[in-house]
Formats: structure tokens, sequence, C-alpha cells
């Protein structure tokens, strides 16, 4: 089935993830797109990645990992990247978690909500299931989804009215690469942007692979949009 487009009447976006580079695994090509139409895109980064690097301790990791996703947010139009102190690897789903996504949705008040593929399995080119995701991936996308609603219950999160944030309600939920995608992002044109960022993470890419950094990131983002005649960001629209 041709997927549907993702709906544009919206002006500013939230998009939350559980590491850098996360967002940068395609998502960051929608992103560009969004960018470029004048769309406002803030990140919500729940750990910094400190764990991600084996030959590099947490306590470098983290800020390097920071550093290089901010300069990674730049490249598709973003600059207002924040980030939570949850640890990375064993990032707990629960109240803790909801309550602290909740408080930056308010803070930010988006009017759409970006979630990441929180399913136990990604989906291969061939739309078979491949790998597990990871603990992290399905902790913060579940928790996200469900911090949108919370946003919205005054009563939820009773704390957050005492710091001054009013509830708020994100008029779309998107989740990105999700295996029950039924919608999606042209990204004619911004491919290159993606690839870009996705190169930012230097330190990462390259404890992962020989390859030079950025065939390493063509290499992720060309298999993440598909068809490069119609290159194209899945997402599942939950509302």
């Amino acid at each position: 089935m041709e997927p549907g487009p993702l709906p544009d009447d919206w002006t500013t976006a939230l998009a939350v993830a559980a590491h850098p580079d996360d967002l940068e695994y395609g998502v960051s090509a929608a992103v560009a797109a969004w960018t470029a139409a004048g769309k406002r895109v803030t990140y919500l980064l729940v750990t910094r990645g400190e764990a991600g690097i084996a030959t590099m301790p947490p306590g470098e990791a983290g800020p390097a990992r920071e550093a290089e996703e901010r300069a990674s947010a730049v490249e598709v139009g973003v600059t207002d990247v924040r980030f939570l102190d949850h640890r990375d690897g064993v990032v707990e789903e629960g109240v803790a978690l909801r309550r602290d996504i909740a408080r930056v949705i308010r803070q930010v008040r988006p009017d759409l909500v970006v979630a990441l593929n929180h399913a136990e399995r990604w989906l291969g080119p061939d739309g078979t299931p491949v790998g597990w995701n990871s603990a992290d991936h399905r902790a913060v996308g579940r928790a996200t989804v469900d911090a949108v609603g919370d946003a919205g219950n005054r009563w939820v999160h009773p704390e957050l009215d005492g710091q001054g944030l009013e509830p708020h309600e994100a008029h779309h939920l998107a989740v990105g690469l999700s295996p029950a995608a039924r919608h999606a992002v042209d990204v004619t044109g911004f491919v290159d942007a993606a690839v870009a960022s996705l190169a930012h993470h230097r330190l990462y890419l390259a404890a992962l692979d020989d390859r030079p950094v950025t065939e390493q990131a063509r290499d992720v983002v060309t298999r993440a949009v598909g068809d490069p005649d119609r290159p194209r960001v899945a997402f599942e629209l939950l509302f």
C-alpha cells in the first residue's frame, strides 16, 4: 500500500530519542525538510549516549557525544537540543521518565511530537523483522507516547503545574521508522543534509566500523529512505 503523506498542518515539533545519533538514522532527513519549510523542531535526548563507545569511558564519551549531537542537529536546521540525565543503557520506562518528557512537552508546546521505533524488532528492506531493538529505545519510545497524554492532563503530574507549566495537548503524534508505518515524508533534496548530520557522530561511527565515517553515514541514510529516486522517511501516525 502506498503510504499517505504525514500531516503538514503544524508549526512546531519535538523529536524525542534515547541517544545521540538515534534521530540521525533516517528521521533527520524529514527534519531537514521540515526546517527548510520554516517549521521549528526541538530535539530531546533522554541520555548522552555515554555507554555507547566501548573504548571510551562514560565520563569522556557523554560530553563528546553531546557535542557531536549539537553539531549534527545544526546540519538539519535544529538549534534547540535538550538533554535529560537518564543513564545510557539502563533507561527505566516508568513514571519518572514520563514526567521528565511531559515537562519538556509542556515547555516546548509542540504541535507534533515524534517518537522513534519502540517495537521489539526492526524491519529489513524486504519487510521482514530483523535485529532486536534496544531496551533504551523501547523504554523511551513507549514513555514518549504516554508522556504526550500526560502533558495534556493537569492531574497526572501535578508538580508540573507548581512549576508554572500549563497542560499542553499536541495535535499529532508520529513514530519514526515504525514497523507499522503507513505515512511518509518526501525527503527529496534533503538526503545529503541527513548524511552530513549523521557524519558528525564521528567518534561513535568510528568505533563501529573501519570504513570512513561519511561512507557509513551515507549507507545508513540511504537504506533508511529507500528508493533514491523517491526518498521518503516512514512514520506511524498515532493521531
